[in-house]
């Protein structure tokens, strides 16, 4: 398994899918930006394009990597904690050497992206 998804986050998920069309993928993966260079990027997609694309089903939920991402995002943890505050994903990933103070940029020993805006 590339990624893994804690039962919390699986939970919140699937609550959030229920509001999706059938055959709906979530997809998690990094686009270039933040301030630290790289940036995680989750969300729904439908369009699955089988030469770029890995999908796989972890805990109940289709999933869909990029399939160019896998390097940096193997081994990855995604959570979702409850507080005072409401709530979030929280991820973490064992191939980022730095992450800025917001926590949704990261950069990696062999990929740095291109800052921008945190």
């Amino acid at each position: 398994m590339v990624i893994n998804i804690t039962d919390n986050a699986s939970t919140q998920i699937k609550e959030m899918m229920k509001e999706e069309s059938e055959n709906v993928h979530f997809r998690f993966g990094i686009k270039g930006g933040g301030c630290s260079g790289l940036s995680y990027s989750m969300g729904f997609d439908y369009d699955i394009n089988d030469e770029l694309d890995v999908t796989s089903e972890i805990n109940g939920i289709p999933v869909v990597l990029f399939n160019q991402d896998i390097p940096i995002i193997e081994g990855t943890t995604i959570d979702f904690k409850q507080n005072m505050m409401g709530g979030g994903f929280s991820i973490d990933n064992p191939n980022a050497i730095v992450s800025c103070g917001c926590g949704s940029s990261f950069r990696t020993a062999t990929n740095v992206g291109a800052p921008g805006d945190c």
